[in-house]
Formats: C-alpha cells, sequence, structure tokens
C-alpha cells in the first residue's frame, strides 16, 4: 500500500495498480460470499481507504467518496462489481446438473 501513496505516479498507473491488487484482493471469492449491510460498509470502507490512500486524501480534508471517485476515474462501486459476480456465478450454478457438488 505504501507504494500507491509515496510515489506520484499518474492517476492512470495508480488506477492500473488498484485494479491488479487492490481490487482483485478485495473480489476473492466474492461470488459466495452473503452480503449483508455490515459487509457491505466494511467492503466499501476498505475501497476508499485505498482510494484516498493513492490520491493522498486525509479524510481530514472532508471530500465525499463520490468526487474521489469521479477523479479517479471510477464508475461503478466494488459492491456493484460484487453483485454481478454472484448474478454470473448464479448463473453457472443454475445450468450445471444436478448431480455437480456446487449445487
Amino acid at each position: 500500500m505504501s507504494l500507491l501513496h509515496t510515489i506520484p505516479f499518474r492517476h492512470a498507473i495508480k488506477l492500473n495498480i488498484y485494479n491488479a491488487l487492490i481490487k482483485s484482493s478485495l473480489l476473492y471469492g466474492s461470488e459466495t460470499w452473503r452480503l449483508t449491510e455490515n459487509n457491505k460498509r466494511r467492503v466499501e470502507a476498505t475501497e476508499m481507504d485505498a482510494l484516498r490512500r493513492s490520491s493522498r486524501i486525509s479524510r481530514k480534508e472532508r471530500i465525499r467518496n463520490l468526487t474521489i471517485r469521479q477523479q479517479i476515474g471510477l464508475e461503478e462501486t466494488i459492491i456493484k462489481e460484487i453483485e454481478q459476480n454472484q448474478l454470473t456465478w448464479y448463473g453457472h450454478v443454475q445450468r450445471m446438473a444436478e448431480g455437480r457438488y456446487p449445487k
């Protein structure tokens, strides 16, 4: 994490690092999670912490999360991506034969 907030990279490079390292770690196994409100809050907080650190924006500056997302160039939240992954997984499970283990 220190690489993102110590070296002044361009936003495009930071976004690539975010997608490759942080987002992939946050999304690992998310297809099978039970997404409660508490879990949503925690995942969103972790994501925004990473985005704020990479942009060198402190919570004390009182800049809204939406503004930070727009500056970086992210359109969707990680929760929408988790929900999409869960729907994709549900479709796979529905197409599986009845004897398969995940069913």
